[in-house]
């Protein structure tokens, strides 16, 4: 890392703000229309925090990714169960995903996103297997560890003050702690990568983003992995 490398912060150019970065307002549009779609075939079931067809479909369930269903890897971080679950997390998304965006550029973004949204549905996998797991806030995790690598010490704080309060309500029933924990690591060495700066980012994204692939594969499969039936 060379000394004239600056710490990531949300951008302050007034511009810049006013601009919706392309990967985090799709993520945003994605949720709240399958949202919208799922309450509507469903005849409002999603509204009482229900999965209705459009998220059963979607959804990260164990049994379906073992035979094959592997979209929802990814798929599930536009299922939300239930309206204030859908809020909170397109809260954070463009509190938190926007500057990211803005600050690194959308490409490295999406890389970013596929690796942490892989990353915790491997953790919920592992640890929730039989689960119905969705939401977003495990990439808003990763998003979180990656920024915590490159920010300044100031933004440091504010995230720490924040993962602390994640790790609060990751003990509640329902949450998925495994989730919010995978996209957390998982979003740590893509930090280091950007840190280093877009040459090394270059080489180390589609490594990092590799092994999600291939660990991912690993918990979506532990009747061979682990000689389990």
């Amino acid at each position: 890392m060379t000394s004239d490398e600056t710490p990531l912060e949300p951008s302050s150019d007034p511009a810049e703000l006013r601009r919706w970065p392309p990967v985090c307002a799709a993520i945003i549009a994605g949720s709240v229309g399958l949202f919208v779609l799922d309450a509507f075939l469903s005849q409002g079931a999603t509204l009482r925090m229900e999965l209705g067809p459009v998220f059963q479909r979607t959804a990260l369930y164990g049994p379906l990714v073992q035979e094959g269903e592997y979209w929802r890897v990814l798929t599930c971080i536009f299922a939300h169960g239930g309206p204030i679950h859908l809020f909170f997390n397109m809260v954070v998304a463009y509190s938190l995903g926007a500057p990211l965006e803005r600050s690194i550029g959308s490409g490295r973004f999406l890389l970013v996103s596929l690796a942490t949204a892989m990353g915790a549905s491997t953790f919920s996998l592992l640890f929730n297997f039989t689960a119905p797991t969705v939401g977003a806030s495990g990439m808003i995790l990763g998003w979180g560890g990656a920024m915590f690598v490159t920010s300044g010490q100031e933004f440091r704080r504010s995230l720490l003050l924040w993962f602390a309060q994640v790790a609060v309500i990751s003990l509640l029933p329902g949450v998925s702690w495994a989730g919010h924990l995978g996209g957390l690591l998982f979003g740590l060495p893509m930090g280091f990568a950007l840190r280093f700066g877009p040459r090394v980012f270059s080489l180390a994204a589609p490594l990092l983003l590799a092994i999600t692939m291939a660990v991912v594969y690993i918990a979506a499969h532990p009747e061979r992995f682990r000689g389990t039936p």
